[in-house]
C-alpha cells in the first residue's frame, strides 16, 4: 500500500532539519572547548608554581655566581701561597748559605785567614754607565781585633783598542774621591757606585784595602766574574 501525502511530509520531509541543528551544536560546543582551553582559567597553584621556578633559577645562578667567585679566589690564593713558598724556600737557602760562611770564618776549625776581599759584586743600574758594586771583605787572623781603612776601585778597560787603568777618582767623578770607610772583626760588606766613561769596555777590576795600619791588600777580579757575565753599556 503507498504511503499518503500527509506521512511523508510528517517523517520524510523532516531528517535534514534534524541533521543540521547537530551539526551546528557540535560545531557549538568544539568552538566552545576551545575557547575554554584558550581563555579558561588556570590552576589555582600556577601563579605559585611559576613564582617557585623564578625563584628557584635565581638561586641557581647565585650558586653558580658564588662557585666560580669561590674558584677564583682559591686560585689567586693558591699562586700567592707558590710565591711565598718559594721566597720561603729562598730565604731559607740564603740562612744556610750566610751560616757556611760564618763557620767558615768564625768556627773553631775555620782556616786562618788575612784581610781580603771574599766577594765583589757589581750590578748595572738605570743609566747604563752607572754601576752598583758590593764587595764582602773578610779576615779572621786577628781575632777580637777590630780592621779599620779604606777600600778603592780601579777599572782596567779597552778604550779604542788601546788598554788603560781607570782609576778611583774617575770612575767616582772626583778627582781626590775618598775611599769607602770599613771597620769590622770578622767581615764586613761595604758598596757604592762607579761611572764608566762612555765607549770603554772593561775587562777587569781591582779591589784595594787600605788598613788604617799594616800593608795594603790588592785583589783582582774579572768583569765577567764581578757582574756575572752583564756586558757594560748593556
Amino acid at each position: 500500500m503507498r504511503a499518503s501525502p500527509s506521512h511523508r511530509a510528517a517523517t520524510g520531509s523532516g531528517h535534514p532539519r534534524i541533521g543540521f541543528a547537530l551539526l551546528v551544536l557540535a560545531a557549538l560546543g568544539f568552538g566552545g572547548w576551545g575557547l575554554w582551553r584558550a581563555y579558561g582559567p588556570q590552576p589555582a597553584n600556577a601563579a605559585d608554581l611559576l613564582r617557585q621556578q623564578a625563584a628557584r633559577i635565581d638561586a641557581l645562578q647565585q650558586d653558580v655566581a658564588t662557585l666560580k667567585r669561590s674558584d677564583q679566589i682559591s686560585r689567586q690564593a693558591n699562586t700567592e701561597l707558590q710565591g711565598t713558598l718559594a721566597e720561603r724556600d729562598e730565604e731559607i737557602a740564603s740562612l744556610r748559605a750566610d751560616i757556611a760562611f760564618y763557620e767558615r770564618f768564625v768556627g773553631a776549625t775555620a782556616q786562618r785567614r788575612g784581610l781580603s776581599v771574599h766577594e765583589l759584586a757589581l750590578e748595572p743600574q738605570r743609566d747604563p754607565q752607572v754601576w752598583h758594586f758590593v764587595a764582602t771583605l773578610t779576615q779572621n787572623l786577628n781575632r777580637g781585633a777590630v780592621n779599620r781603612g779604606r777600600l778603592l776601585l780601579s777599572v782596567e778597560a779597552s778604550d779604542g783598542g788601546r788598554m788603560h787603568k781607570l782609576a778611583w777618582g774617575e770612575l767616582r767623578q772626583q778627582r781626590n774621591a775618598p775611599g769607602i770607610e770599613y771597620s769590622f772583626k770578622y767581615f764586613q760588606q761595604v758598596e757604592g757606585d762607579l761611572l764608566l766613561p762612555a765607549g770603554v769596555k772593561p775587562v777587569r777590576v781591582i779591589a784595594r784595602l787600605v788598613p788604617a795600619s799594616g800593608a795594603a791588600v790588592e785583589q783582582g777580579f774579572t768583569w765577567s766574574q764581578a757582574t756575572g757575565g752583564t756586558p757594560a753599556g748593556r
